[in-house]
């Protein structure tokens, strides 16, 4: 990368696999710190990017200038409600019945940003979840799993085993659209391949 630090904001262990994946090993985890409040009244894809947006400035301001900040916020839209993380086993058990046997859009802000300025794009992909009862859901949450992923599932773990179908980037599902990430990293200089 010819001496830039590339810096991911997040904490999330899916986003950091998924740049290993990329071949993005020497980069950089800092987690942004600041509250996230998502705008109130906003459309999920602009509630995604002013969150990724957020958090890549935060992480920017103290970052060198030779670095590229990658922030990414993922959210759950279901009947034109947010779902974010659980803040409960409760939480989450009333998350996981609502998205039983419907379909719901996983929403994903990604922002790149440099000393050059930044890029914001929002990813959409739509996931379709078989029904379920409550002792899979009791049991599922007994795994801890869904604690800390917006939706109350992780579809890359023991929720794929709710997830009839997705439509759209299934790397959107856990966490960093992968392909749309690829295309901002190539417009900043930052060769993918």
């Amino acid at each position: 990368m010819s001496g830039r630090t590339l810096i991911l904001a997040s904490a999330s262990p899916r986003r950091k696999e998924l740049m290993h994946m990329l071949g993005f090993t020497d980069i950089v985890i800092r987690p942004a710190e600041g509250d996230e409040h998502p705008p109130k009244g906003a459309a999920p894809d602009e509630i995604v990017k002013a969150l990724s947006r957020a958090k890549a400035r935060e992480v920017a301001e103290k970052a060198g200038s030779d670095a590229v900040v990658i922030a990414a916020d993922t959210i759950v839209w279901l009947d034109g409600k947010l779902l974010g993380k659980p803040h409960s086993e409760e939480e989450a058990f009333t998350m996981l019945r609502m998205l039983s046997g419907k379909s719901h859009e996983v929403y994903t802000g990604v922002t790149v940003t440099d000393r050059d300025g930044e890029l914001c794009e929002a990813e959409c992909s739509r996931v379709c979840f078989r029904e379920l009862t409550d002792d899979e859901i009791r049991h599922y949450i007994a795994t801890g799993e869904p604690m800390d992923k917006a939706g109350a599932y992780g579809a890359q773990g023991k929720g794929a085993l709710f997830v009839r179908s997705i439509e759209g980037d299934f790397f959107n599902v856990m966490g960093l659209p992968v392909c749309r990430l690829g295309q901002m990293l190539a417009k900043k200089g930052v060769p993918v391949l």
